[in-house]
């Protein structure tokens, strides 16, 4: 465990150009924002760090969730059929952290009995909660209602998903359904991301209008989008935000899925 007492420029220098993508909400910021244990490491770090200017105090613990087909995450105290749990194979130190303003802190995670694991995929979330009274996450404000003051206070908190893979992945991906809405501000491309096999993926969506003459113009990206096991399908959507520099109405719109640095999973095309 490591806590140090930064600047702010170094705080945010650290975070920003770390090479390691990070999460924040309210003050708190997180690095990196997921954990992937591989095979190639027993012991992986989390640093926290307090951008606010109030001391924060953070319980830590796991939480479970299942994803939706539409992205969204429900808590689940039993594994669905097909999901595994990783919390009964990880320790962490510390529970619970104080942080100072524009203090940082390390957290360690480690992989514990993992002699028998089955091969495939195993998840659980990190979950940072601002403990009650203190405000790094939360927002106070009071109302009165005949003459009665009521002061509420909501507590906010973040969680990024910690996994262990064993094994080798079997995972395969494609998109289908492409469909482009071009009302609104901006033109939307909604599609869905099919994933099989035993692990998850998280990568990069990427939109490219391909013209006639061949000229390929990205026109729009969304990063960190991910298919969690057990599911088989995903629905997504996302705004071509550069799309006014090219002509939507003729040429290939292509969608490519590909992990952050690394190889491209999926594409397709639609005609326009």
């Amino acid at each position: 465990m490591i806590k140090k007492l930064l600047s702010p420029l170094l705080l945010l220098f650290i975070f920003i150009f770390s090479g390691h993508a990070t999460y924040a909400q309210g003050d708190l910021m997180i690095m990196p924002k997921r954990l992937v244990f591989d095979g190639s490491e027993r012991s992986q770090e989390i640093n926290l760090a307090n951008t606010g200017s109030d001391t924060a105090v953070y319980a830590i613990s796991f939480v479970n969730y299942i994803m939706t087909e539409k992205g969204n995450f429900e808590q689940v105290e039993e594994p669905e059929d097909g999901q595994r749990f990783a919390t009964d194979f990880l320790r962490y130190f510390p529970r619970r952290v104080s942080l100072a303003p524009n203090e940082a802190q390390t957290i360690r995670v480690q992989l514990t009995r993992t002699g028998n694991l089955e091969q495939g995929e195993y998840r659980s979330h990190m979950y940072f909660r601002a403990v009650e009274g203190q405000t790094a996450l939360g927002a106070e404000e009071a109302e009165e209602s005949e003459g009665i003051s009521i002061n509420i206070k909501t507590v906010f908190g973040i969680s990024i998903p910690i996994i262990i893979r064993e094994g080798e992945s079997t995972t395969q991906i494609d998109l289908n359904e492409l469909s482009l809405n071009t009302e609104g501000e901006n033109p939307k491309l909604s599609l869905v991301i099919n994933r099989s096999g035993n692990m998850s993926v998280y990568g990069n969506l990427t939109a490219t209008h391909i013209a006639p003459d061949g000229t390929e113009t990205e026109i729009g990206m969304v990063k960190g989008v991910s298919v969690y096991t057990p599911n088989s399908k995903r629905y997504f959507s996302f705004e071509l935000r550069n799309a006014a520099e090219v002509d939507l109405s003729n040429g290939v719109l292509k969608v490519s899925y590909a992990e952050d640095k690394g190889d491209t999973l999926a594409t397709s095309e639609i005609e326009l």
